[in-house]
């Protein structure tokens, strides 16, 4: 007894009271010796039979991330004590993960005990308090402690938004008038139908265009336009329709990625009436299009940098609701091209009008539409020629002007290529003529190594400027495409057999150490299928860059059966959403920048039988590959 009393009196809370009351406590001490290393409790898991008070040995304290990798990690030797946080401060609940070493003793103080102490000596009750406070000054230790509260702010206002089709709403019917119609007329008509879109037919009643307020207000009474000339003469276009049998979010996103404000929607041939973007908009509340639009109002770099750093809880909230992942690929890759588009805009008014037309096109992930949380810039540049007495003019211009781009893009968090593909680079910013080199020299004198570090340009898509450009470039490649390209044929299709899928001969994980862990790269296991996809697309002159839309028009080709397309996309966008939640986990809950490991050992049992069967296909695609291109030369 007498050395359990000395041995109290150097514990530092214990130090703080009288010794007749130390005597008493001596008495109630169980003693526990751990004979082995052993997890004695888990972080908000475990509760707290009383305090331990180490007297030899140690516990090896920390949190678990999402992950399981050891965050914040503590020693607790002789002398210190544990648990007295957590019994006062977390409802018992230890508050972090314990390991207790070989041959660690301890003496345990009852709760019941250790409160009453607390109770009645305040410097001693203090002592833990204190402490705590202190330690939740640490954001990253309060965070574990205390996860942040959900924003009150509902990205998802209702399911419906991605089930409920166009034909279900209540589409505002269309009111018209001829092409030749006076302007006067045209506004007299809007105010009579109480409308603010009024559209605009040729002799055979097609829709040609519209007419809106604004359009009045800039290109009349800005401009001065005489009210009698005919409406054609201001009408906007061009037209953008949309299937009646196609779901509401693909409306939206149809026109936030057009800029326009309108749809008409169609079945068949037959016009039913049209959307307006502002009504859609209101009617669907708080939803990640809502948030669109913000992005798409903001006025500073500064709110946009705001607007990125909160993607990743809308598509925890999108993932968490049971959206599939190629709708939230296309909610990030909207905001991402609406945080580029205003960048762009930005930086061109600061730097003065463009000296030619030109194109900023986006390339891989963007290309795609399949940006994931851990994005960065693929961007080119292409510029009209122009005679050579202005070619080295324009061409600083637009270097300058791509420098200011990237940098903005950098510092919203669209970080730079670290392979240096972006329009910044003087290699990528270059005339219509001089791409069309570039291309038809990938093509004809294709090798491995090029087929590898260029396949990203052959998922390009427009993002701003003169579309004409963009289309010249693309019919082009066509025409390219249909002469004898074997050889490039055969180098693209090893290229989609360079990564083996993550799987031993005995069905077994393969993976390799990353920190304290064994893992395989989520990305690199899904690059097979966006590469053979790819090499599909090209050589059956299929038009679009998404893995998905790629897929579709392949299977309505008949390139793939309809098995063969079901068992690829549903491997595509499994292993998508598998990628996108660890992303968003791992930003929101473990506040680490996020990669594309996976560890197999969190996984489900379900979660590492399927993987095992998608990485099957993933092979047996592989082998139809090898077979279908390598053998042509």
């Amino acid at each position: 007894m007498e050395n359990r009393l000395a041995f109290l009196k150097t514990v530092a809370p214990f130090s703080l009271l009288p010794e007749d009351v130390l005597s008493g406590v001596v008495d109630l001490l169980q003693e526990v010796t751990h004979t082995k290393e052993a997890l004695i409790y888990q972080q908000d898991v475990s509760k707290l039979r009383g305090l331990d008070i180490i007297v030899e040995g140690a516990y090896d304290t920390f949190f678990y991330d999402s992950e399981l990798n050891h965050r914040l990690p503590e020693v607790y030797g002789a002398g210190t004590c544990y648990g007295g946080m957590s019994i006062l401060l977390n409802k018992k609940r230890s508050i972090r993960t314990v390991v207790a070493r070989k041959g660690t003793r301890v003496l345990a103080l009852p709760r019941r005990d250790f409160r009453g102490l607390c109770l009645a000596y305040q410097e001693f009750f203090h002592f833990f308090t204190a402490r705590y406070g202190e330690r939740m000054l640490n954001d990253e230790y309060a965070h574990f402690v205390k996860p942040a509260p959900a924003p009150e702010e509902n990205f998802i206002a209702a399911d419906q938004l991605f089930s409920r089709r166009i034909e279900t709403l209540e589409t505002r019917a269309i009111v018209a008038c001829s092409a030749d119609t006076p302007i006067f007329e045209a506004a007299r008509r809007m105010k009579a139908g109480r409308v603010s879109c009024l559209f605009v037919t040729d002799a055979t009643g097609t829709v040609q265009g519209y007419v809106t307020d604004m359009t009045l207000r800039d290109q009349v009474v800005a401009r001065q336009l005489p009210a009698s000339q005919p409406v054609a003469d201001i009408m906007a276009t061009p037209l953008v329709s949309i299937r009646a049998e196609a779901y509401v979010y693909e409306a939206i996103l149809l026109m936030f990625q057009t800029k326009t404000r309108y749809l008409l929607v169609q079945r068949g041939e037959e016009v039913l009436g049209f959307l307006s973007r502002n009504k859609l908009l209101s009617d669907l509340a708080q939803s990640p299009f809502m948030f669109i639009q913000a992005v798409k109002l903001a006025e500073s770099n500064r709110e946009l940098k705001r607007r990125w750093e909160m993607v990743p809880d809308i598509v925890n909230q999108l993932l968490s609701r049971g959206v599939k992942a190629e709708i939230v690929n296309q909610v990030i890759t909207t905001v991402a091209d609406t945080i580029a588009v205003k960048v762009i805009e930005g930086v061109l008014a600061e730097h003065g009008p463009a000296p030619a037309k030109f194109v900023f096109m986006v390339l891989g992930s963007e290309g795609r539409k399949e940006q994931t949380l851990l994005t960065d810039q693929d961007n080119a540049i292409i510029y009209e020629d122009k005679a050579n007495e202005q070619r080295e003019l324009v061409r600083a211009y637009f270097l300058r002007f791509a420098t200011a781009v990237s940098d903005q893009l950098n510092h919203i968090g669209l970080h730079f290529c670290t392979g240096g593909f972006m329009a910044k680079n003087p290699k990528w910013t270059h005339s219509l003529s001089h791409w069309k080199r570039n291309y038809q020299q990938w093509m004809t004198e294709s090798n491995p190594e090029t087929v590898m570090q260029f396949s990203t340009f052959f998922d390009c898509r427009y993002l701003y400027g003169e579309e004409a450009i963009m289309q010249e470039l693309q019919a082009f490649l066509h025409a390219e495409l249909r002469g004898p390209q074997d050889r490039f044929f055969y180098f693209m299709a090893k290229n989609a057999l360079q990564y083996e899928p993550p799987l031993t001969f005995f069905r077994n994980f393969r993976t390799f150490a990353q920190g304290t862990q064994q893992v395989f790269d989520l990305k690199k296991t899904m690059t097979p299928i966006v590469d053979l996809v790819r090499v599909y697309a090209l050589r059956h002159q299929v038009a679009g860059t998404n893995t998905g839309e790629r897929l579709t028009l392949l299977r309505q080709q008949g390139v793939f059966s309809e098995k063969e397309y079901q068992e690829l996309l549903q491997a595509y966008y499994y292993l998508m959403a598998m990628r996108l939640k660890k992303q968003a986990k791992q930003l929101m809950d473990d506040r680490t920048a996020p990669t594309n490991y996976l560890d197999p050992s969190v996984l489900t049992q379900v979660e590492q039988v399927t993987l095992k069967e998608i990485f099957k296909v993933i092979s047996d695609f592989q082998l139809k590959i090898k077979v279908g291109f390598t053998k042509t030369l």
